[in-house]
């Protein structure tokens, strides 16, 4: 499954996590793998289920 990175970064801004929404931006890919990066999504404390855009692959 992946999520757009734009997604994530979206979610992070949200709730004032610029520094890390920076990151994510320059270090990830246009499409997360979620299995591949399960370890920092969870570091990140996302929820892929309420970010509601994930498409499968």
């Amino acid at each position: 499954m992946t999520i757009s990175r734009n997604t994530i970064v979206a979610a992070l801004r949200r709730r004032g996590q610029h520094t890390r929404a920076d990151w994510v931006e320059r270090e990830l890919p246009a499409q997360v793998d979620t299995s591949r990066h399960a370890g920092l999504l969870a570091t990140l404390r996302l929820d892929l289920t309420e970010l509601g855009e994930s498409t499968a692959r």
